[in-house]
């Protein structure tokens, strides 16, 4: 049963209370104080109390949300992430930094939270907001089994934005126009070591970080695979060198088919190596490797002269994705070859072909049962 206690100040009456509490047989009482009244102290201190019967860790020191979310970026991402995805997690640490400054994470309902989101939303995109949710989504996970809050302030909360993602000029290649950019390549291949990088990417789906972090020693021609567990810093902002992957998920072996695997199998055993043995070196480039804006320039100087619409090296990503749900390849087997954390993101981001195939499947299936019933 906790005591209650009248404090009388200078300026105010307070009340405290003190709750008995014994960790490892020894006797550690929880006091607080500053209530206004007795009643507002019983019924604090009833609410410890109904939490060390549960078991719980009781947390009577307060801790800033920012803080916390500091602390647990540093504990859980860094050197755990690439520098990139660091920098976003960073980025949603100052947006919490702006908006809650020193409030204590215990003291954030639903209801503030939702007015966080509000206010980021007022001049971001759909994207933006929804990545910064996720990392604080994460975040309050933790404190949730750290036992500093009991409730989920984020559960029910609405992501808002008014500001329309930059549309790109592309995206992907429907099918017919990617097979006439693969067969250009094909001619061109040997004219130089930017049409290999655009055969890779379209033939693997690789991000351009990681396809420029290849080494010769990734290839295994043996099992017509390639190993993927770095990137290569080819901006400004990336830490010179190799580096991490986004995720766990992003470390990976996937199959290649023969005729791409024989083509670098060739250009191994007829170039010179580098000291990283890295595939794409270029020693005239300032990252040592070709150039995002060099590969685009010979991308898109391909795709004019098919009379396609451009589009960027990433959307070559996006074409061997789609390439592969068009033929009707496993949802479940293109998020895993693509590196994707989930299933949900490659849901999201391949909606067009999924709604295509539906379309198509609802057909097949009725001309399955017409064709029965004949």
């Amino acid at each position: 049963m906790a005591s209650i206690r009248k404090r009388v100040g200078i300026k105010r009456t307070s009340y405290e209370f003190t709750v008995s509490h014994t960790v490892n047989g020894e006797s550690k009482p929880i006091k607080k104080g500053g209530f206004r009244t007795k009643s507002e102290a019983k019924a604090a201190a009833a609410e410890l109390e109904a939490q060390l019967a549960k078991g719980l860790n009781p947390v009577t020191k307060k801790i800033s949300f920012v803080e916390y979310f500091d602390e647990w970026i540093g504990l859980y991402k860094k050197d755990k992430v690439s520098t990139t995805t660091l920098k976003h997690y960073e980025y949603s640490l100052n947006a919490v930094r702006e908006y809650f400054s020193g409030t204590p994470i215990q003291n954030i309902n639903g209801q503030e939270y939702q007015k966080f989101l509000n206010w980021f939303g007022s001049n971001k995109a759909k994207e933006t907001v929804a990545k910064v949710h996720g990392h604080i989504k994460s975040c309050v996970k933790d404190a949730i089994e750290d036992q500093l809050i009991q409730i989920d302030f984020t559960r029910k909360a609405k992501p808002h934005w008014t500001v329309q993602a930059k549309k790109s000029i592309e995206k992907h290649l429907n099918y017919g126009d990617s097979e006439q950019l693969l067969q250009t390549i094909w001619s061109k291949v040997d004219e130089g070591l930017g049409y290999s990088l655009l055969l890779l990417i379209l033939t693997s789906g690789l991000r351009f970080g990681k396809a420029v972090g290849l080494t010769r020693k990734d290839f295994d021609f043996t099992e017509n695979t390639i190993k993927i567990n770095k990137t290569w810093g080819y901006k400004k902002n990336s830490l010179p060198g190799f580096g991490l992957t986004k995720n766990e998920q992003s470390n990976r072996t996937i199959r290649l088919d023969k005729i791409t695997m024989n083509h670098f199998k060739e250009l191994f055993n007829t170039t010179p190596t580098n000291i990283h043995e890295l595939v794409f070196y270029s020693p005239e480039s300032k990252y040592k490797v070709i150039s995002n804006t060099n590969a685009n320039n010979l991308l898109k100087k391909l795709l004019l002269e098919l009379n396609i619409e451009p589009i960027t090296v990433h959307g070559l990503r996006h074409t061997h994705a789609s390439v592969l749900l068009y033929k009707k390849l496993s949802i479940h087997y293109v998020s895993e070859r693509l590196g994707h954390s989930d299933i949900e993101t490659t849901l999201k981001e391949y909606t067009h072909v999924i709604t295509e195939l539906r379309l198509q499947e609802e057909q097949d299936t009725v001309q399955i049962f017409e064709s029965m019933a004949v």
